[in-house]
């Protein structure tokens, strides 16, 4: 009974605080980074798995001199995070929105340089490019998007799709830090991964009382 309540006063908090902030052009604060928001981006602050796979990610996690491709970059947050430590980040995404946000928080940020944006869908862009990491926060409700922004939490197939061609996009030794909410079909997307042999180990869960999230490792299983 706790877990409706609180999606409900959620919801409310949402209404009378926060919506102002939503599908038009503010400054977020994520993981001691101010960012640029566009309209039609996802908002990594508004929407909690994005500010969770931000936060996470430390040296231990995405090594010196790794290779990082950041999936559905969306504001570029997750990417300038790893660029901290990684020389070389590449960041995807298919709202073309997105992708011009991610390019001006790269310039803002000065990391022009070690962060290259492309706009396509899924691994298409970087076809045949291996890397040591993958950052994914994958729309996680089922259905068909009705606009760029849509995409963001609404697909019918991505998931599996990115299962699929995953672990030809890996390293020896690498593995994806992947983003799934108990609001989602979390189940459904797990047994994707395991068809694929992708091996399973939880980086971190938070209980958000209204969801659970939790980032989970792929590698290819040996």
């Amino acid at each position: 009974m706790l877990r409706p309540l609180w999606r409900l006063l959620l919801r409310c908090r949402f209404v009378l605080f926060q919506r102002h902030r939503l599908n038009r052009m503010v400054i977020e604060h994520v993981a001691g980074r101010s960012i640029v928001v566009l309209p039609h981006v996802f908002n990594p602050r508004l929407f909690r798995t994005g500010q969770l796979l931000s936060e996470t990610l430390n040296e231990s996690l995405i090594q010196p001199r790794a290779r990082v491709l950041d999936m559905g970059t969306g504001t570029g947050i997750g990417a300038l995070l790893a660029a901290q430590w990684a020389p070389n980040v590449d960041a995807v995404d298919i709202n073309p929105e997105a992708v011009r946000c991610a390019r001006i928080n790269a310039l803002l940020h000065t990391m022009e340089d070690r962060i290259v944006v492309y706009e396509g869908d899924l691994f298409e862009p970087v076809h045949g490019r291996r890397y040591d990491v993958v950052l994914f926060n994958p729309p996680y409700f089922r259905g068909r998007p009705d606009d760029g922004f849509e995409m963001a939490w609404r697909s019918d197939d991505v998931v599996e799709r990115f299962a699929a061609a995953l672990p030809d996009h890996l390293t020896p030794g690498g593995y994806a830090l992947v983003v799934l909410s108990s609001d989602g079909d979390s189940a459904t997307f797990l047994a994707a991964f395991r068809r694929n042999d992708l091996i399973l180990d939880v980086v971190t869960r938070q209980n958000l009382i209204s969801e659970v999230l939790t980032i989970y490792r792929l590698q290819r299983a040996p």
